[in-house]
């Protein structure tokens, strides 16, 4: 799978206002900095596609991108940070919850962890998603920040200790995109057309 055209479609609050063309949508999370942004201006090779920011918990609606005319990447808020209103979190939360639950477009999930370090926040999520069956594929980010014989060691542990199939599991670094076509690889085979 090669990435030809990415656009920023359209940030959402409430299920209302989601696309209503019926396309797949593959939803990207992960803990707030883990470089969620990162990784999509990195697949989509556009700098400035999506915001990036040092501030954690930056990213508190849906933001829709337009995938070569076909699927969409849905970026949802960071979890385990919260700086925000309670109004806001609760609203958002709901509306996400909501998402996961009702959204019949959604395909499955790119669950980002950081490479260096696995939370409980980060288990909870791997587990909601096997819980509720949802296709997903891992990818661990920061790779670059890591020695090279740790990435593979990396790997071994956090598949133990999540209980997922290596195969699902793929370290990759924004910066350098070392590994970017078996990330590609993995959206089509594992999520898009799984």
């Amino acid at each position: 799978m090669e990435i030809k055209n990415a656009i920023f479609y359209k940030t959402i609050m409430k299920l209302e206002e989601m696309p209503k063309e019926g396309l797949f949508e593959i939803a990207l999370t992960g803990r707030s900095n883990v470089g969620k942004s990162s990784f999509i201006n990195s697949i989509c090779n556009n700098n400035k596609l999506a915001r990036t920011s040092k501030t954690p918990g930056k990213t508190i609606t849906l933001n829709f991108y337009l995938i070569n005319n076909s699927f969409y990447f849905v970026d949802m808020p960071g979890y385990g940070y919260a700086s925000r209103e309670k109004d806001i979190l609760y609203n958002f939360s709901e509306s996400t919850n909501l998402y996961v639950e009702k959204r019949k477009e959604l395909k499955g999930f790119i669950s980002i962890i950081d490479s260096r370090t696995l939370t409980n926040d980060d288990k909870e999520m791997i587990e909601y998603l096997k819980h509720r069956s949802i296709p997903f594929i891992i990818i661990l980010s920061k790779i670059d920040k890591l020695k090279r014989n740790d990435i593979r060691k990396r790997v071994d542990i956090i598949s133990k200790e999540l209980s997922v199939n290596k195969e699902l599991i793929i370290p990759y670094s924004s910066y350098t995109k070392e590994n970017i076509d078996k990330v590609l690889n993995s959206l089509e085979t594992n999520l898009l057309f799984s």
